[in-house]
């Protein structure tokens, strides 16, 4: 595979020309070998060059590490996974009083909590941030009833992240060095700003020049802070193909929930772990975006083969796309499933019945007909209203509930699935998240 590693030297570099990324870096495991990538620059504002062991923002990816953390302290004895929050955090609470009592870390960790997930709140830098965060979780509403379906969750992972500090004494960051970072020998993997400034740092970007902050709130942690070279992230997977840590990390590919939507992520949700099926073939995997930068990583267990990208900006989905359909057909002949677009004839239904505004904590979503078709308006709520400017979309039917839209400029299809839950309550299912209609 030596012919493989060589054109990737040159194709990353094509690539990030291709869909505007100001640098990336990419590492793959594959037959028992790491190879490592970079092109481009960490900021376009410095010039300064990527090179592998320069550590990007790797995001959501952070909830499969505080995932294993839950997990070691299941194969320890010290909890289980269908133990009430509420029995290790007695504090805990949110609006809803009986989810406040029976919500369990497999809802948590399977996105199937209900509790409306994208609470960014800063608590502060200090070492209570956590504790500060559950405290304010007292106010979440439900974004549906707890285990109806699947609705991505950053609340709960700060939550779990508390729930480690409970059971270990140690504050989220000190104990993930200890489970996880030093036992896998890992020199490029950090949480802290202070830390991560040791070392060359990706800037995240938006619309072309540097975002407006650095990175996120210390209280999201868990959910999405860690900072690592992609070789890093590529060992971390190996240890859950490989061994390790874990006794038995395959239980974390357990499927726990189907998705409601399975044309952006994935068809099912393990603990923590993204579960989908390419050629017949398990893929495991999780995506990340921080502010202005985007981070993927998958695994193939039955090759043996993991892959991780890192970007900085740009056309980050289609690029990662990109990566993946050409890096795993390169090494296993993979065929990586096309992004859903428009059918190729007009398929007709009725859209009028899905005009009205859905909302959830973090996303107000506002969708109108005009002249037949489905407009929407996407507008973002708190904490991180000002980093990301609204967003309009015309959706295109594929089916009577399958939907795609295209922002302007972007290359890459978004899609969006319109259900109901069992009690008819309707929703849609975009980005990962359930949103209720609410008018």
């Amino acid at each position: 595979m030596a012919d493989v590693a060589g054109r990737w030297q040159t194709r990353l570099g094509e690539l990030i020309a291709e869909y505007e990324v100001p640098g990336a870096t990419l590492a793959y495991l594959h037959e028992g070998e790491v190879h490592e990538f970079a092109a481009g620059v960490l900021n376009v504002a410095t010039g300064v060059e990527a090179t592998p062991d320069s550590l990007f923002q790797i995001g959501s990816i952070t909830k499969l590490w505080t995932s294993t953390q839950i997990m070691l302290l299941v194969e320890q004895g010290r909890v289980t996974l269908d133990t009430p929050v509420r029995e290790i955090l007695p504090e805990f609470k949110v609006a809803d009083p009986e989810v406040t009592k029976t919500v369990t870390l497999r809802h948590l960790l399977s996105h199937t909590s209900g509790i409306d997930g994208d609470l960014f709140l800063d608590t502060g830098r200090g070492d209570d941030c956590l504790e500060k965060y559950v405290e304010a979780c007292a106010d979440l509403a439900q974004n549906h009833p707890l285990g109806a379906t699947q609705s991505y969750c950053n609340s709960g992972f700060s939550v779990a992240g508390r729930v480690v500090e409970r059971l270990t004494g140690q504050v989220w960051d000190a104990a993930l060095r200890e489970q996880v970072v030093e036992p896998l020998g890992l020199t490029h993997t950090w949480t802290l700003p202070e830390d991560v400034l040791r070392f060359r740092a990706a800037m995240g970007h938006m619309g072309g020049a540097p975002a407006p902050m650095w990175g996120l709130m210390r209280s999201a942690g868990p959910a999405g802070l860690i900072c690592a070279r992609a070789a890093d992230v590529v060992a971390f997977a190996r240890a859950h193909l490989e061994g390790g840590l874990l006794a038995d990390p395959r239980a974390m590919w357990e499927p726990q929930v189907d998705v409601p939507n399975p044309h952006t992520l994935g068809r099912q949700w393990g603990i923590g772990w993204i579960l989908d099926e390419w050629d017949g073939h398990r893929v495991i995997s999780h995506g990340g975006n921080t502010i202005g930068q985007a981070a993927m990583l998958w695994a193939v267990p039955d090759s043996g083969t993991a892959v991780c990208v890192l970007a900085n900006g740009g056309h980050t989905s289609a690029f990662q796309h990109a990566v993946a359909t050409e890096l795993f057909a390169d090494l296993l002949g993979l065929a990586v499933p096309p992004v859903l677009g428009p059918p190729a004839e007009p398929y007709e239904t009725d859209v009028e019945r899905y005009a009205g505004v859905y909302e959830r904590a973090g996303m107000r979503i506002t969708m109108t007909v005009r002249d037949g078709v489905l407009a929407t308006h996407m507008e973002a709520t708190g904490a991180l209203a000002g980093a990301q400017p609204p967003m309009d979309v015309d959706l295109v039917p594929v089916d009577d509930v399958t939907f795609v839209g295209r922002p302007q400029g972007q290359p890459d299809w978004w899609s969006a699935v319109f259900f109901r839950l069992a009690d008819g309550t309707p929703y849609v299912h975009l980005g990962a998240r359930a949103t209720p209609r609410i008018g």
